[in-house]
């Protein structure tokens, strides 16, 4: 093992593995709304679903690296 590297906990493991999900999932919901924004005429509702999802994703990710990176009280 690396010694620069912290020693990660099975939760720890799990929660960034979770988090890239999320953040890739994240960048594909947005190029599909650029995707769709582009099109002669945009599915407005498509692109609101998507956006919609999108913001739960991006609220999720925003917990889950809040459990990672707790707020140190200096």
């Amino acid at each position: 093992m690396n010694d620069d590297e912290p020693f990660l906990s099975e939760e720890e493991l799990a929660l960034h593995a979770r988090l890239k999900v999320l953040q890739l999932e994240h960048a594909d919901l947005d190029a599909s709304i650029e995707a769709l924004g582009h099109m002669p005429v945009p599915d407005q509702l498509m692109i609101a679903r998507l956006k919609r999802k999108k913001l739960l994703l991006r609220d999720e990710i925003t917990k889950i690296e809040d459990r990672i990176l707790p707020d140190i009280i200096a």
